[in-house]
């Protein structure tokens, strides 16, 4: 075990953590707003709406990221109006394209997760809450966002865990997160077996923080579960 090796690849690959993680939480926050509006589609009255939503849902979860990540950054240099418009500034760099794309991918899933925590949210407590004449936002503030926020926050937890490692496809776009500086250093040494455990770590570090993270904001949301 080259112990110098390895700890020259964990200095230079830490150096690409603060890429990662800005990947990881600009695409979580905007994919939950994108998520909250697909989820509020998802249980509309209107049909056409919900059918939006379900189409948007299977479009994103049906393809792969690496795919989709493939078609923001090329494919959209092809369409002649995205050039002229105001988002090509942002469009044309790498970094900005692996956010589109991972925030759209993440919303898909996060849509399921937010619709799944609402409706697991008892009917009877609504109901009660209803009869004591909660209605309308009012209701939602009090009675169904709460709890399902405590339903949903594991589904979520894990969704970000997956957000964290997905950002590693980022570095078939040129980004030099975690994963692009890997490839690099493998490209210069040809030992990939030492680099990529190292990178393998340091991502089990970084949703190690996360689980652990999520599990105490659990806890403090539901004391019954306390042990």
């Amino acid at each position: 075990m080259d112990w110098p090796f390895l700890f020259a690849t964990a200095k230079t690959l830490l150096t690409g953590v603060p890429l990662t993680l800005r990947l990881a939480a600009t695409s979580l926050c905007a994919g939950f707003v994108l998520a909250v509006g697909i989820a509020a589609l998802a249980g509309s009255r209107f049909a056409p709406a919900r059918w939006i939503a379900a189409l948007y849902v299977m479009l994103f979860q049906g393809t792969p990221l690496l795919v989709q990540i493939f078609i923001v950054y090329y494919g959209f240099g092809q369409i002649d109006f995205l050039r002229a418009s105001f988002a090509w500034p942002f469009l044309q760099q790498a970094y900005w394209c692996a956010i589109l794309a991972l925030s759209l991918n993440t919303s898909a899933y996060g849509a399921e997760i937010i619709r799944g925590a609402i409706a697991a949210v008892p009917a009877r407590e609504i109901e009660a809450a209803r009869a004591m004449g909660m209605s309308g936002l009012l209701l939602r503030r009090r009675i169904i966002w709460p709890q399902a926020l405590q339903y949903g926050l594991a589904n979520y937890g894990n969704e970000a865990i997956l957000l964290l490692k997905a950002t590693s496809l980022a570095s078939v776009i040129t980004l030099m997160d975690v994963t692009g500086l890997a490839y690099r250093l493998v490209s210069k040494t040809y030992r990939s077996e030492e680099i990529f455990t190292v990178a393998g770590l340091i991502y089990l570090a970084l949703t190690f923080v996360i689980a652990t993270g999520v599990h105490l904001l659990e806890r403090r949301l539901t004391p019954c579960r306390r042990v």
